[in-house]
């Protein structure tokens, strides 16, 4: 085995892990907003406005990923990539496992469900960071003709990790209500601290990428990424901002808003949506590599275009095979959904973003596009919800669905095709920062 190859696969499984128990973590608060929070820290309310409660103290952890992309990606495109996931890891770590010792609204009153927000806060900050460094760490490593391929496979530790976070849940709302209440509901926060050990200690074991290393080299860094990021990206920001909300819609509600919609619309136990979910998952961890070494061979965009107009499609016929209230083919309806539409956008959207920026901008741009468009995902779960309180609310929420979508497909119309993109060549990278005595040296 060549040196290469075994860089790759040590920053793979450094970039794998820690994406692993971020998304685990992530992924816990949805399910246990769906299904217990409700009932633990907004219990004076009524269930539907509780489950509305939880979903928006849900929401409020999109709405801090954006700080969290713009801090880590102006010190991510100074410092380095590799750093900064480390301090992502211990702070989403950290929080997670805070939540689960965190006392009740019945012990400390309304602390409680201001204490859960707080950590929640927290959790999407450190967020906001992970996902643009893991992505590049990846990205910026693998050879060109295999970067959807390794940026998939990364990609793939969010279904993945939605599979530890259902599946764990799952287990433990096997024991006895009361049991489940008192303390059984705590256990998959507790133990995401393995993870944390874990991943913290691969992650020291990486070098820093090549691309940025070229940065660093030159010397050329810019003083204020995310101030060139608007200058010099307007466009490619607005392309990826719209290509990534049909994805951010479509997975919330068919990973979080179904697993409520399941229980308390359709009287089902809570246990249907998340065995779908969990089958969902598990297709998708094997299915997410195939989309990106296909984008490999066929480009982003085909890959892209396929998975949104399938979204636009399934929209309408999703509610109806989730309302026939038979379990498997409520499966069927989430893995469908979730699989070719979701997974296909989003096993190659981080190569895909990262192609459209420059190295000295890149953690910055992939960050700041991916989290301020997924404020619009997080609160998704509760606009499906309040959607519901109107007559014929299903079909408003389907229809919620098709127009994220078809935005989505009309920016990747937009898009161009970067899949050919050199994204570590020096020459390009001086051309790239607008300076103009760089660009002199590339003339001579």
């Amino acid at each position: 085995m060549s040196n290469n190859e075994t860089s790759m696969k040590r920053v793979a499984g450094a970039s794998f892990v820690g994406a692993l128990m971020e998304w685990y973590d992530f992924f816990l608060y949805g399910t246990a907003s769906a299904i217990v929070l409700n009932k633990l820290f907004f219990p004076d309310l009524d269930p539907t406005v509780g489950t509305i409660a939880a979903f928006a103290s849900f929401a409020i952890g999109f709405l801090a990923r954006p700080l969290g992309g713009l801090v880590f990606g102006h010190f991510g495109d100074k410092v380095g990539r590799k750093s900064i996931l480390v301090i992502t890891l211990l702070l989403m770590g950290g929080s997670t496992f805070a939540i689960g010792l965190l006392p009740t609204y019945d012990s400390i009153g309304v602390w409680a469900p201001i204490l859960l927000v707080a950590l929640r806060l927290f959790q999407g900050f450190a967020l906001g960071g992970e996902y643009g460094g893991a992505s590049l760490l990846m990205i910026e490593h693998a050879p060109r003709k295999q970067r959807g391929f390794w940026g998939a496979l990364l990609q793939s530790a969010t279904p993945l990790g939605l599979l530890l976070a259902s599946g764990t849940f799952t287990l433990v709302t096997l024991l006895p209500e009361a049991q489940f209440l008192a303390w059984g509901w705590r256990i998959p926060f507790i133990i995401s601290i393995i993870l944390l050990g874990v991943g913290t200690f691969i992650r020291f074991s990486v070098k820093e990428t090549p691309a940025f290393q070229e940065l660093k080299e030159t010397g050329k860094e810019v003083r204020l990424p995310i101030v060139e990021l608007f200058r010099a990206y307007p466009k490619s920001i607005l392309i990826a901002f719209g290509a990534r909300i049909g994805e951010t819609v479509s997975f919330n509600l068919f990973n979080v808003f179904v697993i409520s919609y399941v229980n308390t619309q359709l009287g089902l136990s809570s246990n249907v949506a998340l065995t779908g979910v969990f089958v969902a998952s598990a297709v998708a961890v094997v299915v997410s590599p195939l989309f990106g070494a296909l984008s490999d061979r066929i480009g982003r965009k085909p890959v892209y275009l396929f998975g949104t107009s399938f979204l636009v499609l399934f929209a309408f016929p999703f509610f109806s095979l989730v309302n026939s209230g038979v379990a498997v083919i409520i499966y069927l309806a989430i893995t469908l959904g979730y699989v070719l539409g979701t997974t296909a956008l989003f096993s190659i959207q981080s190569v895909f973003f990262t192609e459209m920026f420059g190295t000295h901008v890149r953690y910055s741009g992939l960050s700041f596009v991916y989290q301020v468009s997924g404020i619009i995902g997080g609160f998704t779960p509760l606009i499906a919800s309040s959607l519901l309180l109107w007559e014929g609310g299903v079909l408003y929420i389907s229809l919620f669905l098709v127009c994220a979508s078809l935005i989505s497909l009309i920016a990747t119309l937009f898009a161009k095709e970067t899949f050919k993109k050199d994204i570590s060549e020096i020459e390009k990278l001086k051309n790239e920062v607008h300076i103009v005595d760089e660009i002199k040296i590339l003339k001579k």
